[in-house]
């Protein structure tokens, strides 16, 4: 995000509702120059469509600007700390397995979101409905028969990487969700963790 556009988006964020004239005024730009960076975060969906606000003394109407819900992505957030400290938390409250039956049941949801071809589908067209399920959540999926005809899911992207950096049940808890979409036994061969350079999967069967 350029520097500008990105003290744009907190003005608003804070204010809510600004006009050119104010946000000209809080940056030391020229209105001209204020609107160029409005229309861009507009295009990018990040600004609304400016609502006009009439003045109560006589002159032009005056257009107001705010956020996007999708602007929010460019704050910072702390889902990593926490969710590090809520598993944590989790971990030493409950025996280990129950703590696995629990990460369990969130990969069975997981995958129930996920729109698969049924049992009678060709191997290739469950793994692409897969790939495309996990690209959507940020794993950067792939897949790739070997000479041998072994099927290969690959994965070159933890969306929880500083998290499952000290709770490998998550790496566990990504197993049952390939297995779940795939419909079939995936035995992990690679792991991110381990400093490999993707986390892949063998599909047995």
């Amino acid at each position: 995000m350029q520097a500008t556009r990105q003290r744009i988006l907190e003005l608003l964020r804070d204010a809510r509702i600004l006009t050119v004239e104010d946000l000209a005024e809080k940056l030391e730009l020229t209105p001209v120059t204020v609107r160029h960076h409005l229309d861009i975060l507009k295009d990018d969906g990040l600004v609304e469509i400016p609502q006009v606000r009439r003045r109560q003394a006589p002159g032009r109407p005056q257009f107001t600007f705010q956020l996007t819900p999708a602007a929010q992505a460019y704050f910072p957030r702390n889902y990593q700390v926490f969710s590090n400290l809520m598993l944590s938390e989790v971990r030493d409250s409950m025996p280990q397995d129950q703590l696995d039956r629990m990460l369990g049941n969130v990969a069975v949801r997981m995958a129930a979101e996920a729109v698969i071809p049924g049992p009678q589908a060709r191997p290739e067209e469950r793994l692409q409905a897969a790939v495309q399920f996990l690209n959507e959540r940020g794993y950067e999926a792939e897949w790739l028969r070997e000479p041998d005809g072994v099927y290969i899911l690959r994965t070159h992207n933890c969306p929880y990487h500083e998290v499952s950096s000290t709770h490998s049940e998550l790496c566990s808890m990504d197993v049952q969700l390939v297995t779940r979409l795939l419909g079939a036994g995936a035995a992990r061969r690679e792991q991110l963790n381990k400093g490999d350079n993707c986390c892949s999967y063998v599909v047995m069967g």
